[in-house]
């Protein structure tokens, strides 16, 4: 959420960065609704006052036997007055704040402009793709082929976009999770198992209500949805929390799975296992001073990345344009992993500086020494898409008679060196 002050003050930059964004909001409603509301607090507070006037002269009037009926008729009128404009300034600041959650987050200053992903920016690559002697299977062919990918069943237990994994990938898949989590946990990042049951205010708290309300799964006739990514859940763990300066910066690691209806993704990726309603994810949450933030960025990129060059797979990191960096985002980089099925790097991490946006909405401050609480600064990252780098692992790993080779760095965790079955 930006500050109201700022917008109020900042019409032309909170404009400019509608359109950089690509986000359509009444920005001059909000204007208009926020001058009305400071007009009927100013016109409460002015009755208020004359009512207080108003009352000592009732009681000087009846020490002295005077008629004071035409002052209680003056304060009954002012009464009527005060629960007008009480109930006018609940609907003003409803609306206002309705669409006060409707404005997206300022992009940094050198966040380059464009429309779409066209205006991405690619400022790093890494490691060369493998040459295969033989021909290419995408992980789907070969998860199926080896009996350790089941789609028919899952879409008849459940539906399309589920799946069943099991044998060696299933422990390849456990692998990658505990690979990741100790990476980071060595790193000073803290592990925390969240819960993947949320609740609307939480939603709020994290900027993805209202924006992508329809990409969440929802519990019917309760306050809950289904967790999209550990991120909700780890960042509202300190909502309305004032926080020690000592403490920061705050690294949390969580483990979660996650549910997402992927709303107007039909036809991208929806094979395999790149794009399904339900995969599981580790992700790194920080809380951090204002001034350290653009720090804890490229610390969280750094920390994907070398998980990535640990599994040696080749990848490159993208700095997002305004177009394409998403609604609460400050500023963005994704981590791409090569996919040799595809001929292309595939998202398999976004990494990003929220600034004080999430900290507005969950109310989450710091006291600095000898000061007023200001709000922290956070930051999150898949550290990284569980499903996705199996897929990758698979398809950079696949041997000609369909086995998979398991890289080094996994083997402690798999007990085994190739999975054929």
């Amino acid at each position: 959420m930006l500050d109201l002050r700022f917008v109020r003050t900042n019409p032309d930059v909170v404009r400019q960065a509608l359109i950089n964004k690509g986000v359509s909001v009444d920005l001059d409603r909000i204007l208009a609704l926020d001058v009305e509301r400071r007009q009927i607090l100013a016109e409460v507070e002015q009755l208020k006052a004359r009512r207080n006037q108003v009352s000592k002269q009732v009681g000087i009037l009846k020490q002295q036997g005077q008629d004071f009926s035409a002052i209680i008729a003056e304060m009954g009128a002012i009464g009527d007055r005060i629960k007008e404009l009480d109930d006018r300034e609940r609907q003003v600041s409803d609306e206002l704040q309705d669409l006060l959650y409707q404005l997206p987050n300022l992009p940094a200053p050198d966040v380059p402009v464009g429309p779409d992903e066209t205006g991405n920016v690619e400022v790093k690559r890494w490691g060369e793709p493998r040459q295969f002697a033989f021909p290419v299977k995408p992980h789907w062919d070969l998860g199926v082929a080896m009996d350790g990918l089941d789609f028919e069943r899952a879409a008849k237990v459940t539906g399309s976009r589920f799946s069943f994994i099991k044998g060696g990938l299933a422990r390849l898949h456990r692998a990658l999770v505990s690979f990741f989590i100790d990476y980071l946990t060595e790193r000073g990042y803290r592990e925390v198992l969240p819960p993947v049951i949320i609740n609307t205010a939480s939603y709020y708290g994290s900027g993805q209500f209202p924006k992508f309300k329809e990409d969440v799964f929802s519990l019917a006739g309760t306050d809950y949805h289904l967790a999209s990514t550990a991120e909700v859940p780890l960042v509202n763990m300190h909502r309305d929390e004032i926080l020690d300066e000592a403490v920061l910066p705050l690294r949390y690691v969580g483990y979660s799975g996650c549910f997402r209806s992927e709303a107007g993704a039909a036809g991208r990726d929806t094979r395999g296992l790149i794009r399904q309603h339900y995969f599981e994810k580790v992700e790194m949450v920080q809380f951090t001073r204002p001034e350290e933030s653009e720090q804890a960025l490229m610390e969280i990129v750094a920390n994907a990345e070398g998980m990535l060059e640990q599994l040696n797979l080749p990848y490159r990191r993208m700095l997002m344009c305004t177009g394409d960096m998403g609604f609460g985002q400050y500023k963005k980089y994704d981590i791409e992993v090569w996919m040799p099925s595809y001929e292309r790097y595939v998202e398999i991490s976004s990494c990003s500086n929220m600034s004080d946006f999430q900290a507005r909405r969950a109310n989450i401050r710091y006291r600095p020494a000898g000061g007023k609480p200001e709000f922290v600064h956070t930051l999150n990252g898949s550290g990284l898409a569980v499903g996705r780098t199996l897929a990758a692992v698979m398809e950079n790993y696949q041997n000609e008679d369909g086995s998979i080779t398991v890289p080094e760095v996994l083997r402690p965790y798999t007990r085994c060196e190739r999975i054929e079955r």
